[in-house]
């Protein structure tokens, strides 16, 4: 008889551990509030970023906090009142972001996003949606002419880490997207990397894939998790679901469930907004760009131009703050023609993100049979597949295609 488990969490990292636990031959259940690909997952870029193995925190971080305070950057915006309530937090993350931290960190992320885009083609292949899959790449730009240098030095920086790019300047840039306005003296194109035209999509196609195939799905929130025997058990607001393992996969939610076993993960949260706008005439992009100085990206998808904005690092369920998300939609504006909203209002969500900027993925210390897999911080889309392969290869005893380690519960959780 096979082991059951239960996945709690449907967004890509979920949906992935449990088609990659059903594949070995386990009896799965995935579990949500939500239909899946509803949250966290459908609210990015839709890049799969084989280039995104330099941390959130980078050693770099430090010379660019004097720009963050007074929040007149896009790029963040943080809200005193979070920086109250965890203080912790933020001192770790900050202290994560010395250099002799770099060069493992890096070696980690790059053992993930590896395998971002052949994981991600096998999977939009079997779900019969691979005409979502675009491999054209990523487009960086910068609006100055300084630009030239920091495109160079991460192109160089991704040479090292046998990653192709490209330094584009302005005529080479118009180019590539001939649309958009020659704003950007210099770019860099990221071949490696690829994207899909609707993320959420994406998983809902992925979820149908595990339902096809035999898995089951729930909806119903999530009130708590108790030892059942051996195993383990999960309380919803309709009714409970035992199993003999569980997989905590509720990205920005994972530390409200683990708290009350007295398990603090050290997850915090960073929020984002994005809006949807129809482009002016026959305009169009073949691929995600990234604005570096305005800090947004911008990308083609079914509903529209897609437009991202930077982190809001106020609490996870503050009011909304459309600072950000107004400020890189004008800056678009600058670069693309874009016409009317889509959405009456931006869509806003919540990405889980560690001190250390590395996913956490393994067995609870002291709870046999509680699995974790959140912690994806903004790539959860790109890794969603190769945390569901790492976590159901350490599951039933084989080989992972990633080193697991730095990746383990016990780095945050004593």
């Amino acid at each position: 008889m096979s082991r059951s488990v239960i996945v709690l969490g449907a967004g890509m990292v979920g949906v992935s551990c449990a088609l990659s636990l059903q594949k070995r031959g386990l009896d799965v259940t995935l579990v949500d509030r939500r239909e899946p690909g509803t949250e966290t997952s459908y609210g990015n870029a839709g890049v799969l970023a084989r280039s995104s193995i330099m941390p959130l925190n980078a050693p770099s971080l430090w010379r660019k906090l004097p720009s963050y305070l007074g929040n007149r950057s896009p790029a963040l915006h943080l809200d005193p009142a979070r920086l109250i309530a965890e203080p912790g937090w933020m001192l770790r993350f900050l202290w994560e972001a010395r250099p002799s931290r770099l060069a493992a960190r890096v070696a980690a992320l790059e053992s993930l996003m590896a395998h971002t885009v052949p994981l991600h083609r096998e999977l939009m292949t079997q779900a019969g949606i691979l005409h979502r899959l675009r491999e054209t790449g990523t487009l960086k730009l910068w609006r100055s002419e300084a630009g030239f240098a920091s495109a160079q030095a991460e192109h160089d920086f991704l040479r090292e880490h046998h990653i192709e790019s490209q330094v584009l300047d302005r005529q080479a840039i118009s180019a590539v997207e001939r649309d958009l306005k020659p704003i950007f003296p210099a770019g860099l194109l990221i071949p490696a990397n690829a994207s899909v035209d609707a993320p959420g999509p994406v998983t809902s196609a992925y979820a149908d894939l595990f339902v096809n195939r035999g898995g089951r799905i729930e909806q119903a929130e999530i009130r708590s998790l108790t030892r059942a025997g051996s195993g383990w058990a999960a309380t919803t607001d309709s009714s409970a679901f035992a199993a003999d393992l569980i997989v905590v996969a509720l990205g920005p939610w994972s530390g409200d469930l683990l708290r009350p076993l007295g398990l603090n993960p050290q997850l915090g949260v960073e929020r984002g907004y994005h809006r949807h706008l129809r482009a002016i005439g026959s305009a169009s992009l073949s691929r995600p760009v990234y604005d570096v100085d305005a800090a947004y990206f911008m990308a083609p998808m079914e509903q529209g131009y897609r437009v991202t904005s930077g982190v809001d690092l106020s609490a996870r369920d503050a009011p909304d703050n459309h600072r950000q998300i107004d400020a890189v939609t004008a800056s678009a504006r600058e670069a693309f023609p874009l016409g009317d909203v889509v959405e009456a209002q931006p869509w806003r969500g919540a990405r889980p993100t560690l001190p250390d900027s590395l996913p956490m993925i393994g067995e609870a210390p002291r709870n046999p049979g509680l699995w974790l897999a959140f912690g994806n911080q903004h790539i959860g889309f790109s890794t969603g597949p190769v945390t569901g392969e790492i976590l159901a290869a350490m599951i039933t005893g084989e080989t992972p295609i990633a080193d697991p380690k730095p990746f383990a519960p016990g780095r945050y959780i004593a």
